[in-house]
């Protein structure tokens, strides 16, 4: 061995991180260090296997594709932190890395090989990724709190989050306080309470504030007001103070409420019908609640009732939703969900529920202080949305079909008797559009059946090769693309076969949609011991890495070249909700300026 390279291989070796090289067109696995061989779970034999014969679980992710795109084009591969499902212990987990591919030259300059260099970054993308969704959480609580809330960064004191309620208190548009700092957008206020801020900031210590008189210039016009508020820090999770969240409640009636003795029920009667939110003290020990008079008339009663009579009245299809919400209340401290609630007389209304936890200091979950709102108004215009898709959806179709149908009729009798001159040319026309559009009906339709979770499946035993050859006859009969397909053609598959053959239609009319220059398109069907894989192949422009992430969202389109593709951008959408119904999984392989691969599993039935 050449000493150059034993003491390579010895660097690598002693590398704590995992390093392989791969070698030749096949990525022959020639160097992987113990880092390596670790983080893979296997053991020296797989050096001198080919990269997927060694991990054959990775052969749905873009590694490969990584590998071989610099060992093609000799330039290195710098990766953010990604996601890679590898079989450890006998099952498929989830890490995270981060690496680099660079290219290997020999002595005449030419690629013969790609070193990875790899690092775990899985606990700080978890990390990562519990805070997000905390910050998340934080957003919603925020948005939907009745309170007025401003979150406020601590570096600039640039204005990030604030609510409605903060913008009414304050008396002003959200265009005057988003983007700015606090005291550009209030600045009557900071004379007074900037130091404040400052002190909060630096020290980490938060100010509360009760009854605080502000002369404050409310759309447009200076008023006096009473404020209840807190500037609490916020710490990120490596400790330091990266916000202070202004908690803020307008108590000016209160205040004057108090000096007008007279005046104090009524005034508090009426901010509290004003609200419409309910609300409730829950004693987590003795599990009794104190609940407010709007909190029983939103359950649908008049007078207190017992904790247990109002949980019966929680519909039995959500009791699970309700419980689960608050098992993770105790631990998370926050409670959230919305349910369903039938009331005294029979009818059911939608409640919104939030709440905060309050532990002791042995960490002891000892109080929940929370809020219950009517939601059942919005609920319903959510529910009058989705049905003018379905109604609207459903009224189109009738015409259009009979219509179809009756030029259909018109073509063969006139294609029968003769030359029919531009009737004919006119009449397939007519039936291209129609197809068009009773393909976005469709569409619509699909898409509601998905929301009402009312996507049936109608399963029986088909051979692959045949649906795909009937599915896709239409791009046969054209003659503009040479439809190629290999492999296991004769397998049987217990599936929909109407819905399958449209996930199939969609992915080929997309090869012919987006790679139109590309007059060759591969369909292969390939079994596995469990599943069977059907993948769609164009050769086209490919799609460019930061939008494959998006491709089966909702109403998403890929542009190419800057122009806009007709559609509704359901297509993948539908595609992958049919797949997933089946319990398979769809995804694509592609790199700009080269192609992309469409494909999608299926289990495999006995």
């Amino acid at each position: 061995m050449d000493p150059l390279e034993s003491t390579f291989r010895d660097i690598v070796e002693l590398s704590p991180f995992p390093v392989y090289v791969c070698t030749g067109d096949d990525m022959i696995i020639t160097v992987a260090n113990s880092a390596t061989l670790k983080a893979w779970d296997r053991d020296s034999s797989v050096i001198g296997k080919p990269f997927f014969d060694a991990l054959p679980e990775l052969e749905d992710q873009p590694f490969l594709g990584y590998l071989q795109s610099v060992y093609r084009t000799g330039k290195p591969f710098y990766s953010g932190s990604e996601r890679v499902d590898l079989l450890v212990g006998g099952k498929l987990q989830t890490f995270y890395y981060k690496f680099t591919y660079q290219p290997i030259h020999n002595t005449d300059g030419k690629v013969y090989g790609v070193a990875a260099y790899n690092t775990d970054v899985t606990e700080l993308e978890r990390a990562k990724q519990s805070v997000e969704e905390s910050e998340m959480a934080l957003y919603n609580l925020v948005r939907q709190a009745p309170v007025g809330i401003c979150i406020i960064r601590a570096g600039d004191l640039m204005i990030e989050v604030v609510n409605d309620s903060y913008l009414e208190l304050v008396g002003r548009q959200r265009k005057h306080l988003e983007n700015r700092t606090i005291w550009d957008a209030i600045p009557e206020a900071a004379a007074s309470y900037a130091p404040v801020m400052n002190n909060v900031i630096t020290t980490g210590e938060a100010f509360i504030a009760k009854e605080a008189e502000l002369t404050l210039m409310r759309n447009g016009k200076p008023e006096v007001v009473f404020v209840d508020f807190v500037y609490e820090p916020v710490r990120h999770f490596d400790g330091n103070i990266n916000a202070v969240m202004v908690i803020a409640i307008d108590v000016t009636d209160k205040v004057i409420a108090r000096r007008n003795i007279e005046d104090a029920e009524e005034r508090g009667r009426l901010a509290i019908e004003a609200a419409e939110i309910g609300t409730f003290d829950l004693d987590l020990l003795t599990q009794v609640m104190v609940p407010s008079g709007r909190f029983n008339k939103i359950f649908g009663f008049n007078s207190p009732v017992s904790r247990g009579r109002l949980i019966d009245t929680i519909y039995h299809e959500d009791l699970t939703l309700r419980d689960k919400a608050h098992e993770e209340a105790i631990k998370t401290g926050r409670l959230f969900y919305e349910a369903r609630i039938t009331h005294p007389d029979g009818s059911i209304h939608w409640i919104r529920t939030q709440a905060k936890v309050y532990y002791d200091s042995d960490d002891r979950a000892v109080r929940m202080l929370g809020t219950v709102l009517d939601i059942t108004e919005f609920k319903r215009l959510q529910q009058q949305k989705d049905d003018f898709i379905s109604v609207a959806s459903h009224e189109l179709k009738t015409p259009m079909t009979s219509l179809k149908a009756s030029i259909q009729i018109l073509d063969k009798l006139i294609k029968t008797n003769g030359d029919t001159g531009k009737v004919a040319q006119f009449i397939d026309k007519a039936n291209i559009s129609l197809n068009k559009m009773q393909h976005l009906i469709e569409s619509l339709l699909n898409v509601s059946k998905i929301n009402a979770g009312q996507l049936a499946l109608n399963k029986t035993r088909f051979k692959a090769g045949e649906m795909i050859a009937e599915g896709c006859e239409h791009i046969t009969l054209s003659g503009n693309h040479d439809l190629i397909i290999n492999g296991d053609t004769g397998l049987e598959i217990y599936a929909d076969r109407s819905k399958i053959e449209q996930v199939i239609i969609n992915l080929v009319n997309n090869a012919v949609k987006y790679a139109p220059e590309s007059h060759r398109i591969i369909i292969d069907v390939t079994c596995r011991a469990k599943t069977v894989k059907i993948s769609v192949q164009d050769f086209g422009e490919g799609i460019a890495y930061d939008k494959i992430p998006h491709l089966f969202e909702r109403y998403y389109r890929v542009d190419s070249t800057g122009l806009q593709y007709s559609g509704l951008g359901l297509g993948l959408y539908i595609s992958a909700e049919i797949v997933e119904r089946h319990g398979g999984k769809i995804g694509v392989n592609s790199q700009a300026g080269k192609g992309s691969i469409f494909w999608f599993t299926l289990p495999v039935t006995e």
